[in-house]
């Protein structure tokens, strides 16, 4: 019982932290080169198609907190979102095979938590 009093509080602060996964499919060719900017952390990667990449916000976000997704390509691709994590929940971005953001697997829900960054391109189109 003592374990189980300990433990509890560690899996229910893991379960409530909300995190974003962004899914590229295996059906694309490039990869892709990626910076993840969340509030105080700057964390830089490359995945393949097929692969998927998350990060995670905070539990209690202040009106300051943000999280913004850059994402390109070797051959002109160059995409960016800010982000408004869902409280105690994890969400799910779908990227298509040219590295949009698939609005047709991506949740309406989450779609609307997704802005343009200021003077980048649209995520949603070519």
């Amino acid at each position: 019982m003592f374990l189980f009093l300990l433990i509890a509080p560690l899996v229910a602060w893991y379960f409530a932290i909300p995190g974003i996964i962004v899914h590229y499919p295996k059906e694309a060719t490039d990869e892709l080169r990626l910076i993840w900017d969340t509030h105080d952390q700057i964390t830089r990667q490359r995945m393949l198609p097929g692969e998927a990449t998350s990060e995670l916000g905070h539990v209690f976000p202040d009106e300051n907190f943000f999280m913004v997704f850059f994402w390109w390509t070797d051959k002109g691709l160059r995409k960016c979102i800010d982000i408004t994590p869902k409280r105690w929940a994890t969400i799910d971005i779908y990227l298509d095979a040219a590295g949009r953001i698939d609005t047709t697997k991506t949740a309406a829900d989450v779609i609307a938590r997704l802005k343009k960054c200021e003077g980048e391109p649209d995520p949603f189109r070519p």
